[in-house]
């Protein structure tokens, strides 16, 4: 009998007798449906036992690797990940098709999703045992033609400190202490980087300069930021489930956020819609408000915002009155091909339409209009003083 008969076998016996659930009640229930079989296959077919049952199975050992933040499967042989050296190739692979097919609808089943051949892809979001999320997304054969494609994003909380970021080499503590003014100064400021550049991080670390008499509404599309502050309120956007219902959008987060008085809102990443009723929010008193946005380079930061206000209904003309007049400072951070994090280029937004003006950068350092701002800054801090 195969391995896989011999599992579906001794699943149906569990399904008929959930009392069974001791390794050793197992190991005997394994035995007689196997008939003649060694110690070792014994332990192979529990190992799978317990792989399609709990955790991301097979994927486990590699999802609890500390450092690991992305974990990528291309067809039952190619299971690759990303602990910040770039993509690397495990040696773990899975024994069938079928098996890692099995995976992705259980996990895509547990986040509250559907994947099977009427829909073949699914998002979600697990919470696990030790604090973490993953964001799942699976696409099956067809459309892909390596077979089941799963990707997971390992979320983990962010509470790393200014100085621990310092210490890390993200910044030197000339740059720490001028953040540290913008968030006193109550400046309004977005981070902006590719993927696993560190933004989410870098936000966590200045939410905690915030005073600690202000509250601090952070909505989010999966919650990560948990800054060391007394007075965080997360918000969780929601996907629908399988009948198309329950579905809580972004929109909906921060138009719910302006009654919770907030003193300082947050969004965890701007990507869409949203955008709209952010700036609109920090151009209505709300004062220091920051988020997160995907761009490579500050230039690149008014294009970017112009096509996600579009997907809002925002003209190119509303946008721009709208973000100069919502956010002060661009704050740029980048991940070298060493996987080491820092903040890479710090500017203004002026003008209408906006343009921005570049006050630093890690290469050249300080340019002309740096200390300006930031007499400015600390004119304005001593005076909230």
């Amino acid at each position: 009998m195969s391995m896989d008969h011999i599992i579906e076998a001794v699943q149906q016996r569990i399904a008929e007798h959930p009392e069974i659930f001791s390794p050793t009640q197992l190991a005997a229930v394994v035995r007689e449906e196997a008939g003649v079989i060694s110690d070792v296959d014994v332990l192979a077919v529990l190992r799978r036992l317990r792989h399609d049952s709990t955790g991301v199975g097979l994927l486990e050992p590699i999802v609890a690797t500390e450092g690991v933040t992305d974990v990528l499967v291309n067809g039952p042989n190619q299971v690759w990940f990303d602990r910040g050296q770039g993509l690397e190739r495990s040696s773990l692979y899975f024994s069938s098709p079928a098996e890692l097919r099995q995976l992705a609808t259980r996990l895509a089943l547990a986040s509250g999703g559907r994947l099977d051949d009427a829909q073949p892809y699914a998002d979600g979001r697990l919470l696990r045992p030790d604090g973490s999320q993953l964001r799942i997304h699976a696409v099956l054969s067809p459309p892909a033609e390596q077979g089941t494609c799963l990707s997971l994003r390992v979320l983990r909380q962010s509470h790393l400190s200014l100085v621990s970021l310092i210490q890390g080499g993200t910044m030197s503590a000339q740059i720490a202490r001028f953040l540290q003014d913008i968030v006193a100064a109550r400046r309004a400021f977005l981070i902006i980087g590719g993927t696993g550049s560190g933004k989410t991080t870098l936000l966590a670390a200045l939410l905690a300069e915030v005073p600690e008499q202000e509250r601090i509404i952070c909505i989010e599309d999966t919650t990560e930021l948990h800054p060391p502050h007394p007075h965080v309120i997360n918000l969780s956007a929601r996907h629908a489930n399988v009948d198309n219902r329950g579905a809580i959008s972004m929109s909906d987060l921060l138009r719910q956020a302006l009654r919770m008085r907030p003193d300082r809102i947050v969004v965890g990443e701007i990507r869409g819609a949203e955008v709209v009723d952010l700036l609109a929010a920090l151009n209505t008193g709300h004062e220091g408000g920051a988020g997160t946005v995907h761009a490579n380079s500050l230039k690149e930061v008014p294009a970017r915002m112009e096509a996600l206000a579009a997907l809002g209904g925002l003209d190119r003309t509303a946008l721009h009155s709208q973000l100069g007049a919502a956010v002060d400072v661009l704050i740029h951070v980048r991940r070298g091909a060493d996987g080491k994090r820092q903040v890479h280029e710090i500017g203004l937004l002026h003008g209408n339409p906006v343009e921005v003006e570049l006050l630093w950068d890690s290469e050249q350092g300080e340019y002309p209009g740096f200390y300006d701002f930031q007499a400015e800054l600390h004119s304005q801090v001593r005076c909230l003083a």
